[in-house]
Order: structure tokens, then sequence, then C-alpha cells
């Protein structure tokens, strides 16, 4: 029972920062994710456990993935990635929805470059072709 409780109040603290980081009144949010007011508010003090559809609901309010509050409450664990996905993940000055913009951004380049990779070569810039005439420049 003291695990369940740590998670909520890590959860409800996170929440909590997430809406602060939007500042986002915890009234608005309970409007935004169609959550009572005073349930939001007892899962931000950690006295209740959401759901994860409950939690799917405040992540839309927040406008963040519903994957980061999974993460926090404990029923996924971390995502696995890579250098540029981890050192995203660990940068406290973003807010999740920035990091996730950041990832999705980032996975969308690798797909496609490895899509093109198997397709075609590369074709050189016009930069490229200006200073091959003009190697002086």
């Amino acid at each position: 029972m003291e695990k369940v409780g740590h998670i909520a109040s890590d959860i409800g603290e996170y929440i909590r920062q997430q809406r602060s980081n939007a500042k986002i009144s915890l009234r608005q949010l309970s409007k935004l994710a169609g959550v009572s007011n005073p349930y939001l508010s007892q899962i931000e003090r950690g006295v209740r456990k959401p759901s994860a559809e409950i939690l799917q609901q405040i992540a839309k309010g927040l406008r963040i993935s519903a994957e980061a509050l999974y993460v926090q409450a404990g029923i996924l664990d971390l995502p696995t990635g890579g250098p540029v996905p981890d050192a995203v993940r660990a940068d406290t000055e973003l807010t999740e929805r920035q990091k996730q913009v950041l990832l999705d951004v980032y996975e969308s380049f690798r797909r496609e470059n490895n899509h093109s990779n198997s397709t075609t070569p590369d074709l050189p810039t016009k930069e490229s072709e200006h200073h091959a005439e003009h190697p002086d420049r």
C-alpha cells in the first residue's frame, strides 16, 4: 500500500507541475479534462490514484502525451531510445509537450532519412555546387 501512495503522490505532483508550466488553473484543467474539480484536486494531492483513462483525459487537457503520464504513474516503462531521445527526456527545462514535439520531429527525420537512404542517393545542394565551381570562395 505504501508504494501505491507514493506513486499517487508522484503522479499528482507531476500533474500539478505540468499544469503550472501550462499556466492552467485547477478549475480550467478540470473542465478541459472532463474531471470534477474535487477529484482532480485529490489526484494532485496524492489522495487518489487515477486510472489510465483519467490520466488520458488529463493529458489531453494539458496537451501532453498520455504516455508521459503513464510512465510517471508506473503504468508504462520509460520508452527506450538512444542518446538523443534520452537527452530530450532528461532535460528539466522543457515541458512534456515540448519534449514530445521534439521527439516526434526527431523520429520523423529518422524515418524520412531511412526511407531516402534506401531509395535515392544524396543530391548536391546549390551551395556545394557553387563552391565546386568557385573553390576560392
